[in-house]
């Protein structure tokens, strides 16, 4: 008789990891949400803040259901472009575009109301997702699993998001503040070949982020990870 086949042990659950993921998706969820009820829906989907962040929680979202559950993790590539993607968002806003001297800044009039709920969902959208989404990276993800290739890989989103900008704004009508998200995708300031120079600039400086990245999972340790073994397994590791 041929002996039965043996079943794989599961991995040991994460409750720490998952408890921690959970509350990045929750934040993530929160900021969009808020944008959502004070904005306008389709203007405010169109944000690469927005998309980013949605990615990051349907991406936490999942890993904190496989740290809990004990399922293996995510693959590198799907949360390495997960972090790189929210960092362009963090960097960008407070480097570009809440900085008065980029020259794109979007900075609102100093004498403008100030809407608290916005207050709320900028730093939670900007601020506080890439900082976490760092964090677990580096503190709870296991390192050595990016390559070279995933950086390039990882500039088809911005890529395509270049194109879904500058479609969407030929669509609309000239003169629609809502036309282009961003300034420095803005046809009617720079001209598609001024918004094309931006962007190859953005691109590259996008790129050597996604290799710095790739160059730091590399070198990095292996986070310790506090862990709880499945039944039959052991006691608590």
């Amino acid at each position: 008789m041929s002996a039965p086949p043996v079943r794989p042990a599961p991995s040991a659950r994460r409750p720490y990891a998952a408890a921690f993921r959970a509350l990045i998706c929750a934040a993530a969820v929160t900021g969009v949400v808020i944008d959502l009820v004070v904005g306008e829906p389709p203007r405010v989907l169109s944000y690469f803040t927005i998309q980013s962040n949605i990615l990051v929680a349907l991406v936490l979202g999942a890993s904190a259901h496989r740290a809990w559950t004990g399922r293996p993790p995510l693959s590198p590539r799907l949360t390495g472009g997960t972090l790189l993607f929210i960092l362009i968002t963090g960097l960008v806003y407070h480097l570009v575009l809440d900085n008065a001297a980029s020259g794109f800044s979007m900075t609102d009039d100093p004498d403008a109301p100030v809407n608290a709920w916005r207050t709320v969902s900028n730093q939670l959208l900007h601020t506080v997702t890439p900082i976490a989404v760092l964090l677990d990276w580096l503190a709870l993800t296991p390192a050595g699993g990016l390559r070279a290739r995933h950086a390039a890989q990882w500039m088809l989103y911005p890529a395509a998001y270049l194109v879904f900008a500058l479609t969407r704004g030929a669509l609309l009508s000239p003169g629609d503040e809502a036309r282009y998200p961003y300034p420095f995708l803005d046809v009617d300031d720079h001209g598609y070949a001024g918004v094309l120079g931006n962007a190859v600039v953005f691109g590259l400086l996008f790129y050597a982020l996604g290799l710095a990245l790739v160059a730091l999972d590399r070198t990095r340790p292996t986070p310790r990870r506090n862990r709880i073994s499945p039944p039959g397994a052991g006691g608590l590791k």
